[in-house]
Formats: structure tokens, sequence, C-alpha cells
């Protein structure tokens, strides 16, 4: 009979091990790039955000997170972009509100709301069908003191 490891019955040879976990919400809003110099004509989208956290372990419950949780908190984030001018609305009143933009500022805000050993995998921003930008952080350790 083969040897148990960690919460796995055949012991198989991996290195580590995470748990991701994706949500996905859409909210119409309008907004006009600043392209080259060359402000876009004001026009609308359904944009889609797909959330991804990771947690590297379960909780006493088993879950790496709520889902319904994830899903409050990233409905918080997006609350104040619907059905609105993202141009006219912060901090896209003074950042470009590209879809790279858009998946940054959520990923940010998301973070800033997670618990401990819950972390932003990425973020997809889908703002047009066949057109979605994805950010995705990246760990940055601390300078040795």
């Amino acid at each position: 009979m083969g040897e148990r490891c960690a919460d796995f019955h055949p012991c198989l040879p991996i290195l580590g091990f995470m748990f991701e976990l994706e949500v996905r919400r859409t909210f119409s809003a309008a907004h006009a790039l600043l392209l080259r110099g060359e402000r876009e004509v004001p026009h609308g989208h359904d944009w889609q955000v797909d959330l991804t956290v990771a947690a590297d372990r379960l909780d006493a419950d088993e879950l790496a997170f709520d889902f319904h949780h994830l899903e409050r908190t990233l409905d918080e984030v997006l609350q104040p972009f619907r059905s609105v001018n993202l141009n006219a609305t912060p901090p896209f009143d003074r950042v470009n509100p590209s879809a790279e933009a858009v998946a940054r500022h959520v990923a940010q805000e998301v973070a800033r709301r997670l618990p401990e050993g819950v972390r932003v995998q990425a973020v997809r921003v889908t703002e047009a069908p066949g057109c979605a930008a994805r950010f995705i952080p990246r760990a940055v350790e601390a300078p040795c003191r």
C-alpha cells in the first residue's frame, strides 16, 4: 500500500499546490480613450470582469474562500462603474480608462479587501467580444535590511 502525503492518498510527486477560485461579473459603462493625444468618441460596453483568487490552504470548512463573499467584494469594487462614463469616475477621471487600467484597478481594490492567505491571481476584463486584457499581479519580495 502506498504512503500518504499531506491531504492526498497515493503519494504524488508534487512541488506544491494552490487552490484557485473564479467569479465573473458584468457592468455597463461608457468610456473614451485617449490614443496618441486624440480622444475617442465616447462609446459604451458591457464589460465582463473575471476575477481569479488563489489560496495555498483550505479553511476548516474545506474552502479556499467563500464564493459569495468573493462575489460581494467584486460587486463593491465595480459598483461605482455601473451605468456611468468611466472618464468622469475616479480613478478614471485621471487615468485613461483602458481595459488594462480597469483590470489593474479591480485587482488592487479587491486585494485590499481579501483576508491574509488569499491573493488576487488575475483579473481579466473583456470590453467587447474577442477583446480582453488580463492583469496578473507579481509577488514582490521586500528588500533585506
